[in-house]
């Protein structure tokens, strides 16, 4: 099975997808971060959605990336997930 760090990697030879990821790339590296906790967690979402006192529709939701999450949800995420939670400003 082809692993998407393996199709990335593949897709970003495309010029056309390399400017829409790059458009769009913070969300994606925040699913990307959402789904790491968990995964190292050993929870299923459905699991993290019990220990977040939520739905798993919602976990895969936020793992999607369709949804932008509040940073009170972020912290219940690191709580449930036993990280925590750390946002920065990179310069350009």
């Amino acid at each position: 099975m082809t692993g998407i760090a393996e199709l990335h990697k593949k897709w970003s030879r495309d010029p056309e997808y390399r400017a829409a990821y790059d458009r769009i790339g913070a969300e994606f590296e925040l699913a990307r971060s959402l789904v790491e906790a968990r995964t190292r967690a050993g929870f299923t979402q459905a699991e993290l959605a019990k220990r977040m006192k939520t739905t798993q529709s919602v976990v895969a939701r936020l793992e999607s990336g369709r949804m932008y999450p509040s940073t009170r949800t972020l912290e219940r995420v690191a709580l449930a997930t036993g990280t925590r939670l750390r946002i920065s400003f990179d310069p350009s």
